[in-house]
């Protein structure tokens, strides 16, 4: 399981792994480049689902520039192996979990969280909001040594995402 929180320009400022299954040079080749694609897929996702909202009165074309909020919302993607879910932060940032099948408000620099888990694992929408109000602006935003944007590593927003995920039942 892995765990990346995007700003809303692209940039990986948090990444953390627990488990990975099939390492990264196996699949994108480098660590940035499983960045650049685990970003893209969630902004085409997003792209795709607000292109083809049949609720929309006026149909955007896809990578039409949008604003945070604006269109259809996409919340998980479901494959055999894993499933994506995403949470777009009111500030646009973007956090993505990663946990690869085992078979079984204010702007603060930041946009969208997304979770990859086992196929057979619920909305973890309610999660995801948790860790970003709860976690990520208690610990993160709230830190005087957080500069928007940027990248960070603060131990006790690392701490605190392990304690969670462990309450969740998704870490052993």
């Amino acid at each position: 399981m892995t765990f990346y929180i995007f700003n809303r320009k692209g940039r990986c400022q948090y990444y953390h792994e627990w488990q990975r299954l099939k390492p990264v040079r196996q699949g994108a080749g480098s660590q940035e480049e499983d960045f650049k694609l685990m970003f893209g897929l969630c902004w085409s996702m997003r792209a795709l689902a607000t292109a083809i909202d049949p609720k929309s009165p006026s149909m955007k074309q896809m990578g039409a520039p949008m604003r945070i909020g604006d269109g259809c919302s996409f919340n998980s993607i479901k494959t055999s192996s894993f499933k994506l879910q995403f949470l777009e932060s009111p500030s646009g940032l973007k956090a993505s979990w990663r946990m690869p099948g085992s078979g079984g408000q204010p702007c603060w620099g930041a946009g969208c969280f997304v979770l990859t888990t086992d196929p057979s694992v619920g909305s973890m929408v309610e999660q995801l909001q948790y860790i970003y109000a709860s976690l990520f602006v208690e610990l993160v935003v709230k830190n005087p040594l957080y500069t928007p944007g940027e990248p960070f590593l603060f131990e006790p927003f690392s701490a605190a995402l392990n304690k969670y995920m462990r309450a969740l039942g998704l870490l052993s």
